[in-house]
């Protein structure tokens, strides 16, 4: 299943590549990692696309940091989302990086591996204990010890299916597939019994759905890729078996998430994940898909659904760390986060938010019915997707993917193929 559209447009990924020149620069040069002093300073805070939806939240949030912390000043940044990675890394390389930004756990990858990002687990440890232990270990780094961002934002979502279409094909829509081999075999059941025109998936595997399977996606070391292994290739000879029976959308190879989506909007797939903004979505652009949705958890094999987590990093170069760290923390607090997410459809990284009525009372509505689920599944939620996986390399990864499909290629060779190029992408990134 491909990976689901992230709800704002923040949370698009893109891949950073920090130049050398980088290292060891920042802004204002050679600032203290002691979080412990004065909490004064003017300090600059980079958002990411969220200016124009959320102007007078974060407006109200610099005000009441402000007032809380006399002598202190926050200057708002807001980037486009179209190039940020880009503008990090010409920051860095610049030294202009603000004291406080507003990341994904690829783009700090870079960031923590040239120096640049303070490590919480040194700096501010004390608050760890306020957020989930998975969302606080999104901004770890594979060979580096430290955490280098405070978690924001969580987001996850479920599996929304067609019922009208899973009753023409003699299925239960009241039994949605639970497992993997559910999946596979409604999918096969569905091209067969609508002669191959509709298809259950949209998508191509990803390298979140090979870790939701229960590939091994790296080594301990976090210095090579293993997802290779047997059951790697396993998970991907299903697949082709589904291509091969039109199970999976013939124009799969090429799909994104939005074209994905617009897939199961028209009806032409059966299954599709999606956030509980889409909800809304279907109501108003396909009233008849709505009428006949149903709604169902992440397919997994691990037990732990996939969640995408955004954070906010502190420079490691800021002049004025107390503040800096002071306000990262301010920002992602329970009560900013609480507040934050009755705003948009996101949900909060902090340890016991989640158990707040607005995260656990049904009220009948569909809407609520998928944030409570959500919410639920989030508690012990991963990233499967590693945080030194680049653009590039989830590009390697899904050509080798379409050679294995089209029978170019074997499975084993194909996912062979994909680790040396990731391997080799990885080794590029020092």
């Amino acid at each position: 299943m491909p990976t689901s559209r992230r709800t704002l447009a923040a949370a698009v990924v893109v891949a950073l590549v920090l130049p050398l020149s980088a290292c060891g620069s920042g802004a204002g040069g050679g600032g203290s990692t002691d979080a412990s002093g004065k909490i004064e300073g003017d300090i600059t805070f980079q958002t990411w696309n969220l200016r124009a939806n959320f102007k007078s939240y974060f407006e109200g949030l610099i005000a009441g940091f402000e007032k809380q912390h006399p002598g202190t000043h926050v200057k708002w940044i807001d980037q486009p989302a179209e190039g940020y990675a880009d503008k990090i890394s010409a920051d860095a390389a610049g030294g202009t990086l603000p004291d406080v930004v507003n990341v994904s756990p690829d783009l700090v990858a870079p960031l923590a591996k040239a120096g640049l990002a303070l490590d919480l687990d040194k700096s501010a440890a004390k608050y760890r204990k306020e957020y989930l232990a998975g969302a606080w270990a999104g901004h770890r780094i594979p060979g580096m010890t430290g955490t280098y961002a405070f978690p924001w934002y969580l987001n996850t979502g479920p599996l929304f299916y067609n019922k009208s279409l899973f009753r023409k094909a003699g299925l239960d829509p009241d039994q949605p597939p639970k497992t993997y081999d559910d999946l596979f075999a409604d999918a096969l059941r569905m091209a067969k019994e609508s002669d191959g025109k509709v298809a259950t998936l949209a998508g191509v595997p990803t390298v979140e759905d090979f870790g939701r399977y229960g590939v091994e996606l790296m080594n301990k070391q976090g210095t090579g890729f293993a997802f290779n292994d047997a059951k790697g290739v396993e998970l991907l000879s299903k697949y082709k078996e589904l291509y091969d029976a039109k199970a999976l959308d013939p124009q799969a190879l090429t799909a994104t998430p939005e074209s994905s989506g617009k897939k199961f909007l028209t009806q032409a797939v059966a299954m599709n994940p999606g956030s509980a903004l889409d909800l809304g979505n279907f109501k108003k652009q396909a009233p008849g898909l709505y009428e006949n949705i149903g709604i169902t958890d992440q397919i997994t094999s691990t037990g732990h659904v996939n969640m995408y987590v955004m954070g906010v990093m502190v420079n490691s170069r800021t002049k004025h760390t107390p503040a800096a760290v002071a306000f990262a923390h301010y920002v992602t607090d329970a009560r900013n986060q609480m507040s934050f997410a009755k705003k948009v459809a996101i949900f909060p990284s902090t340890a016991g938010s989640l158990d707040d009525p607005y995260f656990t009372k049904e009220d009948g509505s569909d809407e609520t019915r998928v944030r409570i689920a959500a919410a639920k599944s989030l508690k012990n939620a991963v990233n499967y997707t590693p945080v030194l996986f680049s653009e590039q390399m989830k590009t390697a990864l899904r050509n080798e993917v379409a050679k294995a499909l089209q029978g170019k290629e074997s499975p084993k060779a194909a996912l062979d193929n994909a680790v040396k190029a990731c391997d080799t992408l990885l080794q590029q990134q020092g």
